[in-house]
């Protein structure tokens, strides 16, 4: 049955990018798998066991499984039902002379669950690397458009303005959130080791002789073989699938962020202020031709929404396991942990796209700025009245009260221009000339500390994480 003729995942074909597939492609599965087997026999050598050096490089010589080794493997399984048992038999064939020693003391999950560590290890650091990446864009559009004042929203209500930098400060923070959560899960990962069957080192204890210095020894030997630090101190047959959990939560977080950062950006391209790259010939409807739907931002969303519900697995799948190891984890994270890494690699090349390539429209987001501005210029208006005339406050409050409820009538029933300011330049009960009211509506006045705040952010929290930034290449998105 070919790939047309039979379910093939979208997160394959249309989402992530290869450097991720490859990380949990079947290849690197079973290579890491042979890896583990040469540092555990290479260690059991080093602490005295009877295993030549002609095992080992045999052993070696063969890491790298071919397409014989995958058919050996699938063949054998559909006899013995049993996966790793399976690619040992497949791995012996090609070793004759270390086929005894294949495996030596350990279980499936020394196999197992050992190179599941690994593998999300790596898809970590490709993950983070994209993450810099987007952090890197949005902080280079900050600082440009750090000065360029919009219209601020609370409830997705007109509120006081900000800049277009600031905003994109909200985004930055957030993701650098993230990256924090990031580097510390990844930081916490440790290696399984060999811990045999339920977690005791009990078929270890046979092989050394009741020798525990060499027991311990082993896990560190095989740790550092395989590039970690360290072992978890206790496990049962497994690792504690919360450390799926933990990893699991980072993604979602990185998600709940992009998530996020789409949904502006939709919201943005609505009110024609800001707009995703959009190709030369790139089609927005197949009904409409004139339409420039924001598809990368909702194909954001929509990925997001996935990564953010699939974080439930892990948990639940933690919650349940039985004693020392249950069977129940096995199906549920095959799938889920490495579709959350596929997804979230296709949301952040997405995330990279959109915000390398965002169009900006002053003259759109300066015409939505000043519909609204005569309102919040009022209290302003009102000081000074107060300040330098002598004015009544309470009696020039009530005036500005009813003409603001005047504009605003005119707005909404008769699609107006807000024409607030002249209806005060109009009333006697104001001395202010025309020139010291349009003087009011700079709106540079009402941004408060957005540009200093988005320059300081910037430039002490976050440029000092994106080192190597610009060097970072993101895989271009398939569709």
């Amino acid at each position: 049955m070919n790939e047309r003729d039979a379910y093939v995942s979208p997160l394959s074909l249309r989402y992530a990018g290869e450097a991720m597939q490859q990380i949990f492609s079947q290849r690197e599965k079973f290579t890491t798998w042979r890896r583990l087997w040469v540092a555990l026999a290479e260690a059991e050598k080093e602490l005295g066991l009877d295993i030549t050096d002609e095992q080992i490089a045999e052993l070696r010589d063969h890491i790298e499984p071919d397409d014989d080794d995958f058919i050996n493997a699938a063949r054998r399984e559909k006899e013995v039902r049993h996966d790793v048992m399976s690619h040992v038999y497949a791995y012996g064939l090609k070793c004759p002379k270390a086929k005894g020693i294949i495996h030596l003391g350990a279980t499936s999950c020394y196999v197992g669950d050992n190179t599941d560590l690994i593998l999300m290890r790596r898809a970590l650091d490709l993950v983070r690397d994209k993450l810099v990446k987007v952090i890197a864009n949005l902080s280079d559009f900050a600082l440009k458009y750090k000065d360029l004042p919009t219209l601020g929203f609370t409830h997705y209500q007109s509120a006081q303005p900000t800049t277009v930098g600031k905003r994109a400060s909200l985004w930055i923070h957030e993701f650098m959130m993230d990256l924090e959560d990031l580097d510390y899960v990844k930081s916490s990962l440790k290696l399984l080791g060999s811990k045999g069957t339920t977690g005791t080192q009990a078929s270890f204890m046979e092989l050394f002789e009741g020798d525990t210095e060499k027991i311990l020894k082993l896990d560190l030997l095989i740790a550092e073989k395989m590039g970690f630090e360290s072992t978890y101190p206790v496990s049962g047959q497994t690792y504690s699938r919360k450390v799926d959990t933990r990893v699991l939560n980072v993604l979602s977080g990185i998600a709940a962020s992009a998530q996020k950062f789409a949904t502006d950006i939709r919201l943005l391209q609505h009110m024609k202020e800001i707009e995703e790259p959009f190709e030369k010939n790139q089609i927005g409807s197949s009904a409409m031709a004139y339409k420039r739907n924001p598809m990368r931002s909702e194909r954001i969303c929509a990925l997001s929404r996935y990564v953010i519900a699939n974080a439930l697995n892990p948990a639940m799948t933690s919650s349940s396991q039985w004693f020392e190891r249950t069977l129940d984890d096995s199906a549920n994270k095959r799938i889920s942990v490495p579709e959350s890494f596929l997804a979230i690699d296709g949301i952040l090349n997405l995330c990279a796209n959109v915000s390398e390539g965002l169009v900006v429209y002053e003259k759109v987001i300066a015409k939505n700025l000043y519909t609204e501005l005569p309102f919040m210029a009022t209290e302003n208006i009102l000081m000074k009245e107060v300040k330098e005339y002598d004015g009544d406050r309470q009696a020039l409050h009530e005036e500005i009260r009813k003409m603001s409820m005047e504009a605003g009538r005119r707005v909404k029933e008769e699609g107006k221009e807000n024409n607030l300011i002249y209806l005060i330049a109009e009333n006697p009960r104001f001395h202010q000339s025309p020139k010291d009211l349009e003087d009011v509506l700079d709106p540079s006045k009402y941004v408060g500390m957005a540009p200093v705040q988005t320059e300081i952010f910037i430039e002490n929290h976050v440029k000092p994480c994106l080192d190597g930034a610009k060097d970072i290449r993101t895989e271009e998105i398939k569709v």
